[in-house]
């Protein structure tokens, strides 16, 4: 995604000599990936005060975005923006289209859970992270809520927004609000700056997924995965290896647009299938199985209704995430992520009926640190 976005500035300031190479994004995502990989070795210990920082532009980004938009793009009326509805996929009936439209935008969801996998790295780690986690999600739901209407009120003419050259419809919107190739450039670059540290994030919440995941004999090669190198506090092992499949991936974008996608399609299924699991299995046991261990923070009694909801919203998704965005899709727009959710599944239910369930023991409750 970030190579994408730094692709479209690049197009859009040198429309007449710049030719749209797939490998040039190809390129640029191994140099963003570089770049991030140093954040999680050598800057690791200064993560907290980047992130800090990057807070800062977070929201003042949000405002040097919107307010240009305000003032300088075209608005759209009230009806036609938020109650005529149109579907371009083929679909007869409006409600499945809008349905199999959701699935797109629910990928933002994914980052949430990034602290979760942090935490044997957070004191009190029960308590800061749900609070983290609320209030995460809370701010960043408002100003999703503004940026949201914003867009849609001043997207201009969706047509043209679709066709940009720069492949990338959000800058060119920018262009056409601020009708500046600087102003455009520089709202594109705060999206860029704010998509690089969400990719820093999730290597370092991927990575030590990774390790705890090898640590407890989860994985292939769990030995050599789980060894902390002595002098470093962080699994660099672990990281090495996520962003060395991240930059093996985004080879496959020379070769094949439609199948990267297809690969990047398997993110949202999987993510969406996971909580499906976890939560129904946290269902499960405040109904049925053994009371749920003491803890320091708790929902309490809004606890199962919670959980009950969040199950009725996620299982539709999740069903639809599997169905193509046109009707009648050819091979190009065939949503391939039901061939690759169980093609994983099989090989996952192969490894561990062959050699996992022999090695695995288990989330580990307690480790002893060597000096």
């Amino acid at each position: 995604m970030v190579g994408s976005v730094i692709q479209g500035p690049i197009v859009l300031n040198n429309l007449d000599t710049y030719v749209y190479q797939s490998w040039h994004g190809t390129l640029i995502t191994i140099a963003v990936i570089l770049f991030v990989v140093s954040f999680n070795t050598l800057l690791a210990v200064r993560l907290p005060l980047i992130e800090g920082l990057l807070l800062i532009l977070h929201i003042g980004g949000l405002f040097a975005i919107i307010i240009p938009l305000w003032v300088m793009a075209p608005r759209g009326t009230v009806h036609n923006t938020l109650f005529k509805f149109t579907t371009t996929g083929g679909w007869s009936n409006l409600g499945l289209a809008s349905l199999i439209g959701m699935v797109n935008p629910i990928g933002v969801l994914i980052g949430y859970d990034c602290s979760v996998h942090m935490s044997e790295e957070v004191q009190d780690a029960s308590i800061v992270l749900p609070k983290a986690l609320i209030w995460s999600v809370v701010p960043n739901g408002l100003m999703a809520l503004v940026m949201g209407a914003t867009f849609i009120f001043c997207i201009g003419d969706v047509d043209e927004v679709l066709a940009s050259p720069t492949y990338e419809p959000f800058i060119q919107v920018f262009f056409n609000a601020t009708q500046s190739y600087a102003g455009a450039t520089i709202m594109t670059l705060i999206i860029m700056i704010m998509l690089t540290s969400a990719c820093i994030s999730e290597v370092a919440t991927a990575s030590r997924q990774l390790w705890s995941f090898a640590r407890d004999g989860g994985v292939p090669f769990s030995g050599w995965l789980s060894h902390v190198s002595p002098g470093w506090n962080i699994p660099i092992r672990a990281v090495f290896v996520s962003v060395l499949i991240s930059t093996l991936l985004s080879l496959i974008n020379i070769g094949s647009y439609v199948a990267l996608n297809a690969i990047n399609s398997l993110g949202v299924v999987s993510l969406l299938f996971s909580y499906t699991v976890t939560i129904s299995c946290l269902v499960w046991r405040r109904l049925y199985g053994a009371p749920l261990p003491p803890r320091p923070w708790s929902l309490g009694k809004y606890g199962l209704p919670i959980n009950v909801i969040s199950i009725c919203f996620v299982t539709p998704l999740l069903f639809f995430a599997f169905w193509p965005v046109s009707a009648n899709p050819d091979a190009t727009g065939l949503n391939w992520s039901p061939v690759m959710f169980v093609s994983i599944l099989v090989v996952a239910l192969v490894y561990y009926v062959v050699w996992a369930r022999h090695v695995y023991t288990g989330p580990v409750v307690l480790v002893k640190r060597d000096d």
